[in-house]
């Protein structure tokens, strides 16, 4: 009798943030679906929120759990997620506690030997790491080729040195499609050219991004063809789109339990749905990090009851404003105005079961990655209201390259709480997605999209042998 053939090992190690944690929860999956031993390294509390996503997959999949040094820099014990900062000002302190997660980290890999690393962006050390015990450390950013290609050309060009105010159009480098941005939208040290210790910390991000064996995207090749080739080709990077890996879970349960526990009920949540029109719903979520005041959550409660469609909206507050007693934050007698029309969800909600119901016609988002790509998978124009990070880039892919959605019209980079919007702007943006000619026609190129995105992860789409294509090289390097 033979031996049995040996399993390909990989060590997936996401970021402590609820945003990194749910595309590798999703790609560890679709991984051991072809076979691959997976174990995914975590903290106590996280590993949590991992398992529960993981329960038809837990005798699958291992978890190693390290400590968070939390205290060590100055945080609560009970800090061991990003989401979970007291305020923003704690990030710096954050990415410290995650940098002394190094020994044990070592400790773990020296004990398992797995054949290759995937680790989170915010993890440059892990590169060295990896050399030093020779596997190969496959990076995942949790965005797409057209903001990985577009904040390359500006980190390497800074086009943004040659304008003369804030407010000007600039071309992005070597970036196809003669996309534009302005310096309002770029992060305030790189408008004001200073350095900060985030802006230290990032640079070493996108060093270790040059210096590891590849790139590993959720995205598919269809969807940003020219960007993936331009990441390429031009900045000569091995990349594997393997995406959507939102499309690897299966029932409403499974897809539920994606990230957090939600706030509300799914079967309640369909069940409204369930009595609301084809495409007459919009849903507005701002992920898991923004947390917008009072006063523009009241714009926003303005704008969606003068724009006459039925919505479920997810709000979070900011930091210090949670007591929504205490706080005048939505106009007077709105929830009985909007009983039966509008669901208020305060918290967590199950995201891609409310975009995929087909009662939902029109996103309003943040453009953070995973919801930009889970609206695409659903076939659901956006209205786009970015905040930070790469959003900005994501917006311009939405709305110019893929035309599937509206810019509501923030102009300023303001991480957190956001750029100010009034009422009618919202107002206006919603009807341009929900109605007539210009929304129908949005409509039908996500639905295309959407059919795309499906075919991509199917048997012998592009994903599916991307991710063929990855698992072979990996283990010719293993084997």
């Amino acid at each position: 009798m033979g031996s049995e053939p040996r399993q390909l090992h990989i060590f997936l190690f996401p970021f402590m943030a609820h945003g990194h944690m749910i595309p590798f929860v999703d790609m560890s999956k679709l991984f051991v679906s072809r076979g691959v031993k997976i174990t995914i390294v975590t903290t106590p509390l996280n590993s949590i929120s991992i398992s529960k996503s993981l329960q038809n997959f837990a005798s699958k999949i291992e978890l190693i759990v390290l400590k968070f040094p939390a205290a060590e820099v100055g945080l609560p014990d009970t800090c061991e997620n990003a989401d979970s900062l007291p305020s923003p000002d704690y990030i710096t302190k954050f990415f410290q506690a995650s940098t002394l997660l190094q020994a044990p980290f070592e400790q773990a890999l020296l004990q398992s030997r797995p054949d290759c690393l995937v680790a989170d962006m915010f993890f440059p050390w892990t590169n060295d790491l990896a050399a030093k015990i020779g596997i190969p450390r496959l990076i995942f950013h949790g965005t797409g080729a057209f903001s990985l290609c577009a904040s390359d050309f500006m980190r390497l060009h800074k086009p943004e040195k040659n304008v003369s105010s804030e407010t000007e159009p600039f071309l992005i480098p070597y970036l196809p499609g003669d996309i534009k941005i302005t310096k309002m939208k770029l992060p305030s040290n790189v408008r004001e050219d200073t350095e900060t210790e985030f802006s230290k910390f990032f640079n070493k991000v996108k060093e270790s991004e040059s210096n590891c064996y590849g790139v590993v995207v959720n995205s598919f090749y269809e969807l940003e063809t020219e960007y993936v080739d331009c990441y390429r080709d031009v900045l000569r990077r091995k990349a594997w789109p393997i995406g959507p890996l939102s499309l690897c879970n299966n029932g409403a349960r499974e897809i539920a339990q994606r990230g957090k526990e939600s706030t509300i009920d799914e079967h309640e949540c369909l069940k409204w749905l369930d009595s609301q029109k084809p495409n007459s719903v919009v849903y507005v979520c701002f992920g898991s990090l923004a947390r917008f005041n009072s006063a523009q959550l009241k714009e926003i409660a303005i704008g969606l009851e003068a724009s006459e469609k039925s919505f479920i909206w997810v709000v979070r507050k900011v930091n210090g404003e949670d007591k929504e007693e205490d706080q005048n934050w939505l106009p007077e007698g709105f929830e009985q105005r909007m009983e039966g029309k509008g669901l208020i969800i305060r918290g967590w909600a199950p995201q891609v079961l409310i975009l995929n119901h087909p009662a939902v016609g029109g996103f309003v988002t943040h453009c953070g990655w995973n919801s930009t790509l889970e609206g695409v998978a659903a076939g659901v124009p956006m209205v786009t209201w970015p905040v930070s990070a790469e959003q900005f880039y994501n917006e311009i892919l939405v709305t110019e390259v893929l035309k599937t959605g509206v810019a509501v019209g923030v102009q300023k980079w303001v991480p957190g709480v956001g750029d100010f919007i009034g009422g009618e702007a919202v107002e206006k943006a919603i009807r341009r997605v929900m109605e007539d000619e210009e929304g129908g026609e949005m409509r039908n190129r996500a639905a295309e999209n959407a059919e795309k995105a499906k075919k991509a992860v199917g048997n012998d789409g592009s994903s599916y042998r991307n991710l063929d294509a990855l698992i072979e090289e990996l283990k010719s390097l293993a084997f």
